[in-house]
């Protein structure tokens, strides 16, 4: 953000302060205000584990970064033009991500010598002379505060917590934003407190009205709307997505959805959208364990449902064998993994793509199963519903591999019709035309019916046992059994006839290849604009659908002088590609930190390659 300009075309936000400082909704707001103008926008809400953790320490700080403008925006951004920070830990963790001459917002009640100490200040940063080279505004947010509200009959903790509101308010006249859908969202939510709601509000418009005093910020500035394909839009997260793609799978194929879920996180909010969404006929289950949540969804399934279950890296890891029975009996089931760091419960709060090959091998025997992976927020939605067709119609295990970043994250997306989706069409069987018709194979797909449990004479049994290949009895036969894990091998490999082709943007052939998969979607993309405007030779193959691979990659990969595959991982994928393509070589770009690619560095890398 340059001071000098009245109007901009981007802009990267952040608001940061303690866990329960409220700069997560403080965030939400802005984004959710900045989508209904119009604006394209990116988030990343950052938080740690704990639920409150030591106060105005560096580990307790929850931060939310934005990036709004009138052009395509794909990432949160890597440096922030306003850095909102609510105490001196805040500052301290996010001074690295802003530049030079750019505004830093404090709330200067809460920069006292024992915030100092929390932070490990060992010095004054307001008078050593280390923020000189930015536009620092020192407002006294608290006690500002509680001059609005010190008539309002509110207790001091409740004046407090809305100093959130008197930041915002400041930064929405920064940036012309109307306070008209902040000041709805919160007569909605305190309804019944209408007390809270109205000073809130009062807060809120105090904090816009400062700003016009403050010498500091001369003018406020305009974000013009994005040009977007014509629509109805909302702003939308990865994991609210994921509950509404299912949602319109279980429309479109006239199925009742089951949802076996455990909490856990960052997986948790698929759970909670669900529950509000149980008029449209979805069942739910929130079980004891992992391991009751997905044996109910094999359960459900068995019985003719769309049936889900949501977990993360440690759940996933117990639902090894319910998905292995599901493997077993043929039955469609969706497992969805919302990846976070570890091992064990290592980073829960925070992203990373550590679970493909827990994904891809991580259960006994030849087990194999279906691997997608949505890239965006938005498009979480068309994975979850294309992880339902290819569950019901291949009659098998589908995993979804989300992850933090996505999941927590949002942009704007286009609302969509159900009835221009493809068709989902689950292959029952309503009459006996052969006496072994429950386990009759489809030519093409390689796989068996579905036979409802009561339909006259189709009653079956199936479970964990191999089964005979003519008959589905128990088979302890050798060959069979070989000719059983052939089968449902070849079957997941015949997938890659049903799905669409690998796709390349940028240049179709020539110095680099960058591969990605997942949730880098959006810093590989930016970062390769970018080398494409410098005239580079570079493409951009970014993989949605992980076993099977896409039958055009080795086609793709040959037309490129050097491949890099980039993870949020030590080289996962690019195991993968090593094994399914020996013949190219794979340069690898990784990084394990619990955060997101910085489209700087890869810029660098890819610039280091070519």
């Amino acid at each position: 953000m340059e001071l000098a300009s009245r109007e901009l075309d981007q802009v990267v936000i952040k608001f940061a302060g303690d866990s329960g400082d409220g700069m997560q909704l403080t965030g939400v707001q802005f984004s959710d205000t900045s989508a209904v103008l119009g604006n394209d926008i990116s988030t990343f809400p950052n938080y740690p584990a704990e639920i409150r953790a030591p106060r105005g320490t560096l580990g307790g700080v929850s931060g939310f970064q934005i990036q709004f403008g009138q052009v395509e925006i794909n990432t949160p951004g890597d440096s922030v033009d306003v850095l909102v920070a609510m105490n001196p830990a805040a500052l301290k963790t996010n001074l690295i991500s802003i530049n030079d001459g750019k505004t830093i917002i404090i709330d200067s009640d809460s920069f006292t010598s024992k915030d100092y100490k929390k932070a490990g200040y060992d010095v004054d940063p307001l008078e050593d002379g280390s923020l000189e080279k930015y536009n620092l505004v020192k407002a006294p947010i608290t006690s500002l505060t509680k001059e609005v509200l010190k008539d309002s009959g509110l207790g001091i903790k409740d004046i407090t917590r809305s100093r959130n509101m008197f930041a915002l308010g400041m930064v929405y006249w920064l940036f012309s934003r109307s306070l008209d859908y902040t000041e709805q969202f919160i007569s909605s939510k305190f309804k019944s407190k209408q007390d809270i709601a109205e000073a809130n509000k009062a807060v809120l418009r105090a904090g816009f009205n400062y700003a016009e005093t403050v010498e500091e910020l001369p003018s406020a500035y305009t974000v013009l709307p994005a040009k977007l394909e014509k629509g109805t839009y909302r702003n939308i997260m990865g994991n609210t997505a994921l509950a509404w793609g299912f949602l319109a799978a279980s429309e479109k194929s006239k199925l009742p959805l089951f949802l076996g879920s455990y909490p856990i996180t960052p997986a948790s909010d698929i759970l909670h959208e669900f529950s509000r969404h149980q008029n449209l006929g979805v069942k739910i289950f929130q079980a004891e364990d992992e391991i009751a949540s997905v044996s109910s969804a094999v359960g459900a399934s068995f019985a003719g449902n769309l049936a889900i279950t949501t977990t993360s890296g440690p759940g996933f890891a117990l639902k090894g064998e319910a998905i292995g029975l599901a493997v077993m009996t043929e039955l469609p089931l969706v497992v969805i993994n919302v990846q976070r760091g570890g091992p064990s419960t290592g980073l829960p709060t925070k992203t990373e793509q550590s679970d493909l090959l827990q994904a891809m091998f991580g259960r006994n025997g030849e087990c194999p199963a279906i691997i997608i992976a949505p890239s965006t927020p938005g498009n979480c939605y068309d994975f979850a519903y294309e992880a339902s067709r290819l569950a019901i119609e291949h009659m098998t295990p589908v995993v979804l591999l989300s992850d933090g970043y996505i999941a927590n994250g949002s942009e704007p997306w286009k609302i969509k019709e159900t009835s221009n989706l493809p068709e989902i069409k689950p292959p029952f069987i309503t009459k006996s035309d052969s006496e072994t018709a429950q386990f009759d194979r489809d030519e093409d797909k390689l796989s068996r019916g579905w036979a409802i449990p009561g339909t006259k004479d189709l009653e079956h049994r199936v479970g964990g046992l191999e089964k005979d290949y003519n008959t589905g009895n128990i088979s302890y036969d050798p060959a069979n059994h070989e000719k059983m894990v052939k089968l449902r091998q070849e079957k997941v490999k015949r997938v890659e006839n049903f799905i669409s082709e690998q796709e390349v943007y940028g240049a179709k052939e020539g110095d680099l290849l960058v591969v990605g998969w997942g949730g880098t979607y959006g810093s590989l993309l930016t970062a390769t604009k970018a080398l494409e405007k410098k005239g580079r030779k570079i493409g951009l193959a970014h993989f949605n659908y992980m076993n099977p691979l896409p039958r055009n990659v080795k086609d793709i990969f040959s037309k490129y002088k050097k491949i890099v595959v980039c993870e949020l991982n030590m080289g996962q994928f690019a195991a993968m590609l090593r094994m399914q393509y020996p013949e190219f070589d794979y340069i690898q770009y990784n990084k394990v930190q619990g955060m997101p690619f910085m489209v700087k560095d890869l810029v660098e890398k890819f610039e280091a390659e070519l």
